[in-house]
This record gives C-alpha cells, sequence and structure tokens, in this order.
C-alpha cells in the first residue's frame, strides 16, 4: 500500500514538474519580446530627456542674447 503511494506522489510530481517546464518554456519568447520592449521604452524616455534638455539649453540661450542685446541698445 504504501509503495502505490510512493508511486502516485513520483508520477504527481513529474507530471507537475513536466507541465511547469512546458509552461517556462511557452512564456520565454513572450518574455523575451516584453523585455524588448520595455527596452525600446526606455530608449524612447532617454532620447526625449535628452532633446528635451539640448532645447531647454537652446531655448535658454536665446533668451540670454537677446536680453544682451536689449541692454547694449538701451
Amino acid at each position: 500500500m504504501a509503495d502505490k503511494r510512493n508511486r502516485f506522489a513520483r508520477d504527481s510530481q513529474r507530471s507537475i514538474t513536466a507541465v511547469t517546464t512546458t509552461g517556462m518554456n511557452a512564456l520565454k519568447p513572450f518574455m523575451h519580446f516584453q523585455v524588448s520592449m520595455l527596452r525600446m521604452w526606455a530608449n524612447s524616455i532617454e532620447r526625449f530627456a535628452g532633446n528635451y534638455e539640448k532645447g531647454s539649453e537652446e531655448t535658454t540661450t536665446t533668451i540670454e542674447g537677446q536680453s544682451d542685446k536689449e541692454e547694449r541698445a538701451a
């Protein structure tokens, strides 16, 4: 009787392991896709931040140049 229980437990564990392995293998491409999308999103945010900073510096330089011209004219 105990022998049957042990065999059933081992068979049960094997089937759970097999299902888990199959599930993980099925999820792998999806996880790679998710990571790729997150990397693209992060790259876009970094580019946006760089462009924003560059535009802000150009605007500051332009405003400072205009105020310098106004001071000279006055």
